[in-house]
């Protein structure tokens, strides 16, 4: 489910959902507004989310690797943060 929080930047057209077809408008398409599992941009637009929001938080990304933030605390403590595909350690 966390691909569903992505949002995306270009304009993508589905056919509609078997089963989910509007009566008397089956030929129409859908407009997605948010990514979905299994699309192409899904992981990359989730992954744009997420860092937006880690940065807004005060963590920094680490320069060698973009899946690591960390974060010193006022005691001098730091906090880490590894991110693999949609799982945090």
């Amino acid at each position: 489910t966390a691909f569903l929080h992505g949002d995306l930047e270009e304009e993508i057209l589905m056919k509609q959902p078997e089963g989910f077809e509007a009566p008397g408008k089956e030929h129409y398409a859908c407009r997605l507004l948010k990514s979905l599992y299994g699309l192409k941009q899904s992981p990359r637009q989730w992954y744009k989310r997420f860092d937006s929001f880690m940065v807004s938080q005060g963590f920094d990304s680490n320069s060698y690797d973009c899946c690591v933030y960390h974060s010193k605390l006022d005691n001098g403590s730091m906090i880490y943060l590894l991110l693999y595909v949609d799982d945090m350690l």
